[in-house]
């Protein structure tokens, strides 16, 4: 389980904050739960598993694809990788041309043929469709019967499109795992929030990406309410989001420590004439429970 890494390429994904978010983490002997409402690609999530690998986990999301993944996983490994070997087989030796078209008709086929699927393997290649996709992007189009329609990536693959091995990784480490598909309110319900840590990452304000999810200002608002609450009980949290420099933020914080650090986005946006990625400077705001941290597993 020391090994585990994200699934999937996940716009917005936080592998590459966790370096920053660390040192605002709690001990691991601090809590005997961790929850993550707004779960993705699950960056947060391995991280905590290599320093808390025995901590009981509640995950969710709102994508019904994306849960379906962790929970085939976690409950038909043997199945699942059977499935994708299948794919992958057939997509490896394609040349760069036919690898693109291959993809199309996977895609087509999730779009318009799923329900002729077994679930399984319309979660299986919902995953071969991620990990071939544009740039992590989750993206829903109506030309594609308003199911997952993100071009297709790279498509440079060797060896293989997945890595065996952190599936394995990923089976082991979802079984203490408890898995929701739906709104956040629900995966936090009848938690011990004074012995969880709780980690929010919700769709940020302004986002370019919200995955089809509406999360207005007063859904942000009543998220850090529940996020105050949590710490006057003496649970843990971090809650990371975006800080547009409008003092939206200003003055809510409560109780809880607020950072900030600059940032870059690149997510979806590329310029017209040259095809590179368009470059946003941002600012991420966290708010966070104060706490001894002695959680220093390096990233």
């Amino acid at each position: 389980m020391s090994n585990i890494k994200p699934l999937f390429r996940w716009a917005g994904g936080k592998g590459k904050m966790l370096r920053h978010y660390q040192p605002l983490l709690p001990a691991p002997s601090s809590y005997s739960t961790y929850c993550e409402p707004f779960f993705g690609g699950g960056a947060m999530f391995a991280h905590i598993k290599k320093t808390n690998p025995n901590v009981k986990c509640v995950i969710n999301d709102i994508n019904v694809g994306i849960v379906r993944i962790y929970q085939f996983i976690r409950d038909d490994i043997n199945g699942f990788i059977s499935i994708l070997e299948e794919l992958d087989k057939h997509y490896i030796p394609l040349s760069t041309e036919k690898r693109k078209e291959y993809y199309y008709e996977l895609r087509h086929i999730h779009a318009w043929d799923y329900q002729s699927l077994t679930k399984l393997y319309e979660t299986v290649l919902f995953y071969f469709l991620l990990k071939t996709s544009f740039n992590g992007i989750l993206q829903i189009n109506k030309n594609t019967n308003n199911r997952f329609g993100t071009p297709a990536g790279l498509l440079n693959e060797k060896g293989s499109v997945y890595d065996r091995a952190n599936l394995l990784a990923w089976n082991e480490a979802l079984q203490n795992c408890d898995i929701h598909c739906g709104d956040w309110k629900n995966a936090v319900h009848g938690l011990d929030e004074s012995n969880t840590f709780f980690f929010f990452d919700p769709p940020y304000r302004e986002s370019f990406t919200s995955y089809g999810q509406v999360f207005t200002d007063e859904c942000q608002l009543e998220l850090l309410d529940y996020c105050k609450h949590v710490d006057s009980q003496g649970g843990k949290v971090l809650l990371c989001n975006r800080d547009d420099n409008d003092d939206f933020w200003s003055g809510k914080e409560g109780s809880l420590s607020v950072s900030r650090f600059p940032v870059t986005y690149t997510a979806g946006r590329r310029k017209k004439s040259s095809g590179a990625f368009l470059a946003k400077p941002a600012t991420e705001i966290l708010f966070y429970s104060k706490c001894e941290n002695v959680n220093t597993l390096p990233i």
